[in-house]
């Protein structure tokens, strides 16, 4: 995935990035590192000179001081998304100053921003972010990346789609909108995702945009930051209450707009959640009122949901009605007629050669084709206004033409003494009925694929249990209210055997919460005060107090959904082939079907017919008007638009609930295609949590000095062997809090090591590559060790003080369970796998060796990594990478497919396609395993939707009739066009009943 998204996902997680869009050019800086330079030499010299004047400013004031003295020095401040940690922040400083011109730079990892002291006469703005860009990360200049805030994503949903032309027409005539960047329209979800530029169009005015094209459209989302909350209002509202409440809730800060709805009592209000909340809402709005209005949460499901009910109930209606008209049609016309008593009764001379039962189907079936089939007039009309066509036009042309010719039939008949009318107003009426049955049972099947997302939506629980305190901090009462209303920094008290109400962290209690149904972890989490709780969990036992920190639309559980909501939007490139068939295909079977009915019309003029071919009620003019319609109602685009939205749906919610997030149909497609994995070792194939195992030591040293020298330097790096050493060294001291001595000068190699100075030693804590690199002895005696340990697959770290080998600690990171059974499970679905770590040959070759890795890469730093990933797409392999999402960004982003490990709650900041959120290797597995079955699914609907259309058209063409006397009647063909499309949709849907691999079996 593009570090772009990462970077959206970013900001979706951390809202406003504290105020990001207000960050000037000018931006000072925070030191991450107690090293950090605070200014340039240079400007330290031209400044106050000395140590002390360093308390004055940062690098930017101290860059802005040496401006002065120097015209050409410019500062500039980038924005860096995707940094994780310490080594990633080294990697980004190390490969800034290594280009001409650079002054100095400093990187906080925090704020994502990267500060640049340079010359523009040797070196670029644009240079400096490509650079950065290389390493792994992306960078923009601050100027841009405000502009970046108003580029928005909405969402519209869209009434009245029928086939993949439909979406076509409606994406094309949004992507030449003013403003729009991109737009996709999925047909399976009736849902638009549209990229916009919010300074040149509006949410509103893409929505009306939509609406010319003759669909409706109704707002899903605007992509703004803000929220939204629909409330009921129960009393009387008049312009001076209305006034009234309109401006007491304009007051509260965060409000950004409000409208109300005087008709259904309602109240529209979007705000920002940091500032302000619903309840909040609720009380100004009641009070403002003196008690005459009572407010509540707006009573109404999801909005899509109510659409595809209610779509559901107008089709069923709409068929119940149809069958009403067309089954006595269908009787008097082929059942009747062969009852003696009926026939006769059917048969008599109404006018002329006109008959009764003629009479009652003219009759019958005109309410079907004018009311209950007008649906397909305006579809049909739309399309054709913007130059389309789509499956309306077919049903509309096919109806209108068997109706027609049948009016005509019959009115000449009443006109004439001698002809002997034909009609086909069962083919009609019939085919109308059997195409709205169609349809009905197609949006029932199609509701179905998105029923992993309503399930997940369903877990957050109706009521919460708020605790009120007072002025002390002491619990005085509690209060039950709606889940909905929950606020920021609210604490909500959890039973045991309920559901968490919202994100937050534990401040009192302790015990353990089921994750499984959003992380997909079977086992229940310890948890503590201080543990973070996921909204939507159950709690096992124990109560627990929950201080609220995302809420509503910033929840994990709503930003799962929203991703999976994305993913369904995303098309797959295979889906680009139906895309060019639908375009031309309803005008080619138009075509088609006029030259079937021309050249069954001239064969019989010409040549003439055998009596035998010919039904006794028919003429050949009768008998190739039949055969034209066949062929233009049972050809159907539809069942080729579904084949691959409705199997992506079903798949990506699959893998939701089995805590796979896959991030759209272009993940999906690659992890099909992947024949090698390239896995990160620690966090991926290890357990992720090292621990210290052993200490050598070379001189005459207290352990505990010893180890707060290393943990002084260590405390800076976030990466996991210098956590666990610094875990360890906590246990020489009683403080819970211990202040380790301060590090100066502090540089981090990523991948290698850390150096700094702690109490006027230089100390340099690495692996054996940085120590030689750095100009280290290293005796034999620690090289010996070195081997032994890594014999025993543990990780030797070397400790250097002041150019001299003191000690040699050994961590050890156990190996994940299973790790042997998946690796060897991937070499039987023909997968190669490859390791590459940044740690040493022999810790790599033994952890290898356990696993049943043949290709090792060791000593590999994090763009090492990302070469080796290129190297083998050179060579023809289509390449997964696999890891935790820290220092393997740029692998996955080079990959052809990245799956990071990390829990739930992390989703939005990983740079990969797919999130194994239970960080279990067997999941590797699931995911190209379901990307397989689904592509299967996916294949097999092609060739049965495009099986359906090349074997039926022919057939309906009348290819048979010659030698078998074999006709498809067009209420048969129009029978046959509807089951195509629910054909494809429940194949689609047996995806649902998917089933992991089982390791061993």
């Amino acid at each position: 995935m593009a570090a772009s998204t990462r970077a959206l996902f970013l900001s979706c997680f951390h809202g406003a990035g504290g105020g990001g869009s207000e960050v000037s050019r000018r931006l000072v800086l925070r030191p991450r590192y107690p090293s950090m330079p605070r200014r340039p030499r240079s400007a330290a010299v031209a400044g106050e000179g000395g140590e002390g004047g360093g308390r004055d400013g940062d690098l930017e004031a101290a860059a802005a001081a040496a401006a002065v003295g120097e015209e050409e020095e410019k500062v500039a401040v980038f924005a860096v998304s995707g940094m994780t940690c310490a080594a990633c922040a080294g990697s980004v400083e190390k490969a800034v100053k290594r280009l001409p011109g650079i002054h100095d730079a400093a990187v906080d990892v925090l704020g994502g921003r990267a500060q640049v002291v340079f010359y523009p006469a040797f070196v670029s703005e644009e240079k400096i972010r490509e650079t950065i860009q290389d390493v792994g990360f992306e960078a923009k200049l601050i100027d841009e990346e405000v502009k970046e805030k108003n580029i928005l994503v909405c969402r519209l949903h869209i009434k009245g789609m029928t086939c993949t032309s439909c979406a076509s027409t409606v994406e094309s005539l949004l992507q030449v909108v003013p403003g729009v960047q991109r737009a996709s329209v999925a047909l399976a979800t009736e849902e638009a995702e549209i990229c916009y530029d919010r300074r040149i169009v509006t949410a509103s005015q893409l929505t009306h945009a939509v609406e010319e094209t003759g669909f409706e459209a109704i707002l899903i989302t605007t992509g703004d930051d803000q929220s939204r909350i629909d409330l009921k209002v129960d009393g009387t509202l008049n312009e001076r209450s209305i006034m009234i409440m309109k401006s007491s809730v304009q007051a509260l800060p965060g409000v950004e707009d409000i409208k109300v709805d005087t008709e259904l009592h309602k109240i529209t209000i979007s705000y920002k959640p940091d500032q302000t909340g619903p309840r909040d809402l609720i009380e100004v709005i009641e009070s403002a009122a003196s008690g005459d209005l009572t407010v509540s949460i707006y009573p109404e499901a999801d909005g899509r949901q109510q659409h595809r009910h209610g779509e559901i109930k107008r089709y069923r209606q709409s068929f119940l009605w149809s069958l009403v008209f067309t089954i006595p049609v269908f009787l008097t016309s082929m059942v009747f007629m062969y009852i003696p008593g009926l026939k006769d009764g059917l048969e008599k001379k109404v006018i002329n050669m006109m008959s009764i039962g003629e009479l009652l189907r003219w009759i019958l079936s005109t309410p079907v084709q004018f009311v209950i089939g007008r649906k397909f007039y305006t579809g049909a009309y739309k399309a054709l206004c913007h130059g389309s066509s789509n499956m309306d036009v077919l049903i509309a042309l096919g109806t209108n033409t068997a109706y027609f010719y049948s009016v005509y039939s019959i009115l000449r008949a009443a006109s004439s003494h001698n002809y002997m009318a034909t009609d086909f107003f069962e083919t009609s009426s019939m085919l109308i009925s059997f195409i709205l049955l169609g349809k009905y049972l197609e949006i029932l099947a199609k509701g179905k694929t998105s029923e992993a997302i309503a399930k997940l939506m369903d877990l957050a629980p109706e009521t919460a249990t708020m605790l009120i305190y007072d002025h002390e901090g002491n619990v005085v009462g509690e209060k039950e209210i709606d889940s909905r209303l929950i606020q920021k920094n609210d604490v909500i008290k959890v039973v045991p055997g309920g559901k968490v109400a919202s994100d937050g962290f534990v401040i009192w209690g302790q015990s353990h919460v089921n994750e499984s149904m959003i992380t997909g972890e079977s086992r229940p989490v310890a948890k503590r005060k201080g543990d973070t709780v996921i909204g939507g969990t159950v709690n096992e036992n124990g109560v627990l107090h929950v201080r609220a920190t995302f809420v509503g639309s910033e929840s994990a559980l709503a930003q799962i959904v929203r991703l999976v909501e994305s993913a369904q939007m995303a098309k797959a490139p295979v889906q680009k082939f139906a895309d060019q068939i639908s375009r031309v295909f309803v005008p080619l079977v138009i075509v088609l079907s006029l030259l079937t009915w021309l050249a069954w019309f001239l064969a019989g003029r010409l040549h003439g017919y055998p009596n035998s071919w010919i039904p006794s009620s028919m003429d050949s003019f009768q008998l190739a008007l039949q055969f034209g319609i066949s062929v233009m109602v049972i050809a159907c685009p539809c069942a080729l638009g579904l084949a691959t939205p409705t199997a992506v749906m079903v798949a990506t919610g699959v893998g939701a609930s089995q805590g796979v997030l896959i991030k759209g149909g272009q993940a999906l497609e690659s992890a099909q295609k992947v024949d090698c994995i390239v896995f990160d070792k620690t966090g991926t194939l290890t357990i992720g949590k090292p621990v210290v195992v052993n200490t050598r030591l070379f001189k005459n040293m207290v352990l505990r000095e010893f180890y707060d020298y290393v943990a002084a330097a260590e405390v800076n790096s976030e990466h996991p062997l210098a956590k666990a050493i610094v875990e360890y060294a906590k246990k020489f001291h009683s403080e819970e809090n211990y202040v380790w001595p301060e590090a100066r000068d502090f540089i981090s190699v990523a991948g290698h090591g850390v150096k700094a100075k702690v109490s006027g030693r230089a100390v340099m804590v690495g692996n054996k590559s940085f120590m030689l690199t750095s100009g280290i002895d290293i005796p034999m005696e620690a090289l010996e060790i070195l081997t032994e340990e890594e014999e025993k697959a543990q990780t030797a770290i070397i400790v250097v003080m002041d150019q001299e080998v003191v000690g040699i600690i050994s961590v050890s990171d156990p190996i994940k369970p299973n790790a042997r059974e998946v690796i060897s499970y991937l070499k039987s679905m023909k997968v190669e796998s490859i390791m590459v770590t940044g740690d040493n040959w022999g810790t790599a070759n033994a952890i290898s060796k356990e696993v049943g890795i043949e290709n090792t890469v060791a000593e590999a730093k994090p763009e090492n990594k990302a070469e080796k990933v290129k190297e083998l797409q050179s060579a023809g392999k289509t390449v997964a990478m696999v890891g935790d999402g820290i220092n393997d960004s740029p692998a996955l982003v080079s990959a052809d497919l990245g799956l990071a490990i990390g829990a739930g709650t992390d989703v939005a900041i990983e740079a990969a396609d797919i999130v194994l959120m239970k960080s279990n290797l067997e999941d590797v597995i699931t995911a190209i395993d379901l990307s397989r079955k689904t592509f299967f699914r996916i294949r097999m609907n092609y060739v049965w939707a495009l099986g359906y259309n090349i074997i039926g058209i022919p057939i309906a063409a009348g290819v048979l009739f010659p030698s078998t006397r074999f006709r498809l009647p067009p209420w048969v063909a129009g029978a046959a066009m509807a089951a195509s499309s629910v054909s494809v949709v429940c194949w689609s849907l047996l995806l649902r009943y998917y089933k992991s691999p089982k390791l061993g079996h």
